[in-house]
């Protein structure tokens, strides 16, 4: 089954820092959400180049939900442990991103920008990133605070319902990353964090 049509999305992200990959993640919703599902233990350039290599390796120019959804189990695992491997935890996360591709096909068929294309309320979309397999409360408000900050989507209240994560001028996470500067800023940022938490 061919890709669905997804809404385009006009920015050029830079999570990835690599050109290819970038490239991916600013036209296909489903690499940015895939992207955002991987970046938990590893560094973040590691996470958003996974969909970039998990297109590749399906000899694929862009990913599809469906195919993925479908895609036999052991063999999408293998997929993903393949050295350089697309993530820590390569069979644990293959399984996670069949999952949000199934769901996606359930009940958006198959397009990720359905998530949040037409929804008036920052409310609701928060919402609905929350029902996604693999997402919870801060990495849904973490992608929502993307999309208001770097990819237009800006329904009513989207920065209250991102919390800190929507604030304007803040560099706490991916959302507010733009080039290597701003990762310097947001890496600052975790580490003062974490050092005040062990002090704490």
């Amino acid at each position: 089954m061919g890709a669905i049509p997804s809404q385009p999305m006009d920015t050029t992200l830079r999570l990835a820092q690599q050109p290819a990959a970038d490239a991916l993640l600013s036209r296909s919703p489903l690499a940015a959400l895939i992207g955002m599902l991987l970046d938990q233990q590893v560094p973040m350039e590691w996470a958003f180049c996974g969909p970039y290599t998990i297109a590749q390796r399906m000899g694929a120019d862009d990913l599809d939900a469906h195919e993925i959804a479908q895609a036999d189990s052991e063999q999408f695992a293998a997929l993903l442990s393949d050295k350089p491997a697309v993530h820590r935890y390569p069979a644990s996360m293959a399984k996670r991103v069949q999952q949000l591709c199934a769901h996606l096909v359930e009940d958006y068929g198959g397009d990720a920008s359905a998530v949040w294309a037409d929804v008036d309320s920052g409310t609701e979309v928060l919402r609905r990133l929350r029902a996604l397999p693999g997402f919870g409360t801060q990495k849904s408000q973490i992608f929502l605070a993307l999309l208001g900050k770097q990819l237009g989507v800006t329904p009513d209240g989207w920065r209250q319902a991102a919390g800190p994560y929507g604030e304007e001028g803040s560099y706490r996470s991916v959302a507010d990353v733009t080039g290597p500067e701003s990762l310097d800023k947001v890496r600052a940022y975790k580490k003062e964090a974490k050092r005040a938490a062990k002090s704490s």
